[in-house]
């Protein structure tokens, strides 16, 4: 009995061509992000923005703005993942001026610089607004001269979806809770300097201060 492969043949074909169209489409948005400026995305966000600036400071949507930069850092469209954008204000920390005299110098109103990101103060608040969630990363979506908005991928821990996927199910371990506020997140990790490695790099690790300790 001779057996017909060709319905086989052409799935494979079909999945080929399919796969190669989808991985073209998110070398395109890819593309389109890196200089934002300069393609159709500043006129898109451009409207979008109005609209956010209405909105409250955290929204919960449906599907990610930026799809190509959320699947890179874990984001499935399957149960159990949530994502969120939220607005964060932009600029210095600038002090209260004093009502006494003093000189200029012991002052203390500028030159203050913010001791984490507002990427990562932006996981933060949002892991205090869904305390049952847990966040996994989170990007740059657009800015303004007064607001940063970023777009922040969480998981359910106790979703079952979520324990049975063996790619994702580790962040259901208990030693994982609160990550977010432990600087466990790559913005965390960012702001911590454990994205440097190599010369140079000799002192960031375990962390600054305990590198302070040991000499």
């Amino acid at each position: 009995m001779q057996l017909d492969y060709s319905p086989l043949i052409y799935r494979s074909k079909r999945t080929r061509k399919t796969e190669e169209c989808v991985k073209m489409a998110y070398e395109y948005l890819a593309k389109a992000w890196k200089k934002p400026d300069t393609t159709y995305v500043k006129d898109l966000m451009w409207q979008r923005t109005i609209e956010w600036r209405k909105q409250p400071a955290i929204v919960r949507i449906e599907r990610p703005t930026r799809l190509d930069r959320a699947r890179k850092l874990g984001y499935k469209a399957k149960q159990g993942f949530i994502v969120a954008r939220i607005r964060v204000r932009r600029g210095g920390f600038r002090k209260v001026r004093p009502e006494a005299g003093r000189r200029p110098k012991r002052i203390g109103v500028v030159k203050f610089k913010h001791a984490k990101s507002l990427q990562m103060i932006a996981e933060e608040r949002m892991a205090r607004k869904f305390p049952n969630l847990e966040v996994l990363n989170s990007y740059w979506v657009w800015e303004d001269g007064r607001y940063k908005w970023f777009e922040v991928i969480m998981v359910d821990p106790h979703h079952p979806v979520i324990e049975s996927d063996e790619n994702i199910n580790w962040i259901c371990d208990e030693t994982h809770r609160g990550r977010v506020f432990r600087g466990l997140t790559s913005a965390g990790k960012e702001v911590r300097g454990l994205h440097l490695r190599g010369r140079g790099a000799e002192k960031v690790r375990p962390s600054r201060k305990a590198s302070k300790r040991q000499n």
